[in-house]
């Protein structure tokens, strides 16, 4: 199967330094030297879209921008790259939510994926006025699906749940295609949610064998429900022509860091409510002497930053034997990032992407079967730069 890959949009800001922030942290601890400009923010999905990633995703929380609205905005400047919209259940309704995404499926002609976030902070989701706590809200999630895609097939809905109630709800034009849902969580909640109602199931960048695990139990759960899943896992990137230069930003990246820093934010994270940030800070336990932690993975970006916290890191070549190796397990999908997006963005694109596509495990979304690769991607099949 052709591997897909998706980028990412810091809508709470860039930089040449790992920018925190995220899964739960207080407003504002983000920030970065580049601001999230929609100016800004085209640079990237241009970057993004020229080389050949799928969609971009963008986080959702009190630490960003609005997902819905600032997408919908960065749908006018571009022709094929979708957008992945993190989207809180239970901050809405059902039916305005399907009803938003029939419409953002309509006027971005079909370009909407939806990631959902049931929430991992009780904290945080309270400071949006919901006060269910973490079982009940993964529980909601799963009434909340059951609803939505019962009003994208076109059915009239009558339900009552334990959280949700609609009476009659319908929607006058359901979103032709139907987007795609991606979700992740590790807790037994989620993975019964995933199971039952999604498309994809996004897992963040653990070793290979704990990702074998999580496939294997996601699988296995989906079959009881007589389905099955796609598997993405989400990472951050540093390639470079060598494994040399890409340790060596690597470690520029790391003496950005001020150990004040980490203290805090490993202090705020270790009180998270979410299984899956427990595992990322397993990984280092908050310390920098044993940061690689599997060939190529690189947990220093989980010091400072909330949620996927690790990096793969190597040459251009040793980066696409990892996806690789990943995808040996069953992922299909990718969703990347690196500091800064831009810049990162094009390192892969130019580096890592031409080297599968020559494996025969990746093609250009915008090329035709006769026509080749779209102008400004290098055919090589070797390293890119």
């Amino acid at each position: 199967m052709t591997l897909t890959f998706h980028w990412f949009l810091p809508t709470y800001g860039d930089s040449r330094d790992v920018v925190g922030g995220g899964h739960g942290l207080p407003a504002g601890s983000a920030g970065g030297a580049r601001p999230a400009t929609l100016a800004y923010l085209r640079q990237i999905v241009h970057a993004a879209e020229q080389l050949g990633f799928a969609g971009a995703l963008t986080p959702t929380g009190a630490w960003c921008e609005d997902a819905w609205l600032t997408t919908a905005m960065l749908t006018e400047t571009t022709e094929r790259l979708k957008f992945l919209v993190a989207f809180r259940p239970g901050l809405v309704t059902p039916t305005l939510a399907a009803q938003m995404a029939a419409t953002f499926q309509r006027h971005s002609r079909g370009r909407l994926l939806l990631n959902v976030v049931t929430g991992g902070e009780s904290h945080e989701q309270r400071a949006y006025g919901d006060f269910l706590d973490k079982e009940a809200r993964y529980a909601r999630t799963g009434e909340f699906l059951h609803i939505v895609r019962a009003l994208w097939r076109g059915e009239s809905v009558d339900f009552t749940g334990e959280h949700l109630r609609v009476e009659g709800a319908r929607l006058s034009r359901p979103p032709e295609p139907v987007p795609d849902i991606y979700f992740g969580g590790s807790s037994p909640a989620a993975g019964t949610v995933a199971a039952r109602h999604v498309d994809a199931y996004l897992t963040w960048g653990e070793p290979p064998a704990a990702v074998r695990g999580k496939i294997g139990w996601i699988n296995g759960l989906a079959a009881g429900e007589g389905r099955t899943v796609r598997h993405g896992i989400r990472l951050h990137v540093i390639s470079r022509d060598t494994g040399e230069q890409a340790w060596a930003q690597a470690g520029r990246l790391l003496d950005g860091i001020d150990p004040a820093t980490v203290e805090k934010v490993q202090a705020g994270l270790a009180r998270s409510e979410s299984e899956g940030q427990r595992r990322m800070l397993a990984l280092h336990g908050g310390g920098r002497d044993r940061l690689e932690v599997s060939p190529n993975l690189w947990a220093g970006v989980g010091l400072v930053r909330g949620g996927a916290g690790t990096a793969l890191v190597g040459s251009h070549t040793e980066v696409a034997d990892r996806i690789e190796e990943y995808h040996r397990l069953g992922i299909t999908e990718f969703v990347l990032s690196g500091h800064p997006h831009v810049e990162e963005a094009y390192w892969f694109g130019e580096g890592v992407l031409p080297i599968l596509r020559a494996r025969g495990l990746w093609r250009h979304p915008g090329a035709s079967p006769d026509a080749g690769e779209p102008a400004g991607i290098p055919f090589a099949s070797g390293t890119a730069r």
